[in-house]
């Protein structure tokens, strides 16, 4: 397994604790944190090449997902549970060859995809019905 070659300082300890509630809040609040959050700070604040940033916020979500966020949306009734599981089933397929793509393509090229989709979908949200 390669390992990334980044110092754990106590300021990057610091940082990457910082990410983590920054995530946190924006997932709870809005249902975002992984790709919009994590990865563009890893690699702006802690200097995670695009395929590192990405692989270790697939590692971050692989366990907790929001569990406690979860727990609030589900008390309050705003959770498909039916809905949920049958995207969790794609999204494992989709995941595992969204991952064979990503890492095959070169730095830029990843970069690129990932600003151009998230500009798409923030202009969808901000210029949409």
């Amino acid at each position: 397994m390669k390992q990334n070659n980044i110092s754990m300082t106590t300021s990057v300890i610091i940082i990457l604790l910082a990410i983590g509630l920054i995530a946190g809040f924006s997932s709870g609040m809005m249902g975002i944190g992984a790709g919009t959050i994590i990865v563009p700070l890893l690699v702006y604040f802690v200097g995670y090449t695009q395929h590192q940033a990405q692989g270790t916020t697939l590692l971050t979500l692989l366990i907790p997902v929001g569990i406690l966020g979860v727990m609030n949306y589900y008390k309050a009734g705003h959770i498909d549970v039916k809905s949920s599981l049958i995207i969790a089933c794609t999204f494992i397929i989709g995941s595992f060859f969204g991952s064979k793509l990503a890492i095959s393509l070169d730095q830029k090229t990843l970069k690129q995809i990932f600003g151009a989709v998230v500009i798409i979908l923030g202009l969808k949200l901000l210029i949409g019905k």
